[in-house]
């Protein structure tokens, strides 16, 4: 499985339904199941982002999927960054002439 990191702020429609938002984290969780992938952590955040999640899924298609399908909804936006373990980073480094 590989690791994304998603950095999300709500929208204006978003903040406004602050209230619902655990059960939107929740209906998230699920769809990334559906889709063979899994929500390793979740952090509300101050700053830049309000929200960090790091979740792992099959293949960039199904976290590109689930980034759409969460967007869709207008309750956030997302930016997703493909993480590489530490393993992966010392044999991308290893690996330059």
């Amino acid at each position: 499985m590989t690791t994304y990191i998603v950095l999300a702020n709500w929208t204006d429609q978003g903040i406004r339904n602050i209230k619902e938002s655990p059960s939107r984290l929740d209906a998230a969780k699920k769809a990334l199941t559906d889709m063979s992938g899994a929500m390793r952590a979740f952090y509300l955040c101050m700053g830049d982002c309000d929200m960090v999640l790091v979740i792992e899924a099959p293949d960039d298609a199904v976290a590109a999927r689930f980034a759409l399908q969460v967007g869709q909804l207008g309750n956030v936006r997302t930016r997703t960054l493909k993480a590489f373990p530490e393993a992966a980073y010392r044999e991308i480094i290893a690996s330059l002439a």
